[in-house]
């Protein structure tokens, strides 16, 4: 069978991938994101030793941002403007994929998750479909007709400024918006609001929740006016350690909307990944299959 390699480039760890498919993984590992040349030479060991067993088919990456997708930008690979100090302007895609002569699919962390739930997980039997991660930053993988939109740069629905909850007015943790969706409700931003260095153990009853509730219904109206996706899955580390915050998101959503779109109705229209965890390390394996399939047509 064809194998393809992955890798998820997030911001405090890299998640390398080698599968047949989504049910067979082959070997999985793990890099910190420390220094750029540290990390990639990493990643590049582990991409030669599984080369030196049997070449894989396609390689697919799948990177925190902004990245650069523009297939004909002479940056195209490269993440960009990321406010993650020492990573702006740094060659991901070229770099990696330079000593493989196979297909090679380039995207964000969150575009490759939306893709392997549209493919294996909550997102099934739809084509137009979004994936929030609200993590150490918040992302937004937004599917249109079956493909992560383009337009002179992908989306970053996790950068909108939205009506703030009445009474909130912290200026907020996002060092290019402030109180921007990231800079209201990434993990950092809520430890930084509260002055914690860790804010997994406060209790479902906290105030903070309301705000990040709140926060992340305003942008899944943003989206839900924008786009109209069928499904809105919500996953990252913020979310899954609450247990309490999804069930609170949809009918937040429901009230803002205020009947003027007729959201779906029936099974959960906001729900957790169908994949759990896996959603962002099979992210880039999705990619490479789909852009093995195209090579291959």
């Amino acid at each position: 069978m064809r194998r393809f390699a992955g890798i998820e480039l997030g911001g405090t760890k890299i998640v390398c991938t080698l599968a047949t498919s989504a049910d067979q993984v082959l070997d999985r590992q793990t890099v910190p994101t420390t220094a750029p040349e540290e990390t990639l030479a990493a990643i590049e060991a582990i991409l030669a030793g599984w080369w030196a067993q049997a070449p894989f088919a396609a390689l697919g990456i799948a990177s925190f941002g902004p990245v650069d997708l523009d297939p004909g930008s002479p940056t195209w690979g490269y993440i960009t403007s990321t406010p993650k100090p020492g990573w702006q302007m740094i060659d991901i895609a070229p770099r990696l994929a330079r000593p493989y002569r196979v297909p090679t699919a380039f995207d964000t962390d969150v575009n490759g998750a939306a893709l392997a739930e549209l493919s294996w997980g909550a997102g099934q039997g739809v084509q137009d479909f979004a994936y929030i991660t609200v993590g150490t930053g918040v992302g937004v993988g937004l599917i249109v007709n079956g493909k992560p939109t383009r337009g002179f740069q992908h989306c970053e629905l996790g950068h909108v400024r939205v009506t703030r909850l009445p009474g909130d007015d912290w200026e907020g943790a996002c060092p290019y918006h402030g109180p921007c969706v990231e800079g209201l409700v990434a993990g950092g931003s809520i430890k930084k609001r509260l002055g914690l260095d860790d804010a997994s153990g406060l209790p479902s009853d906290h105030a903070v929740w309301d705000t990040v509730a709140h926060t992340l219904a305003q942008l899944c109206h943003t989206i839900v006016c924008a786009a109209a996706p069928k499904r809105i899955v919500i996953g990252g580390g913020v979310v899954s350690g609450q247990k309490h915050l999804l069930p609170r998101i949809e009918p937040l959503l429901r009230d803002s909307i205020a009947g003027y779109m007729s959201i779906p109705d029936g099974a959960p229209y906001v729900t957790a990944p169908g994949l759990g965890d896996d959603a962002g390390p099979l992210g880039p394996i999705a990619m490479a299959m789909g852009i093995a399939a195209e090579d291959r047509s």
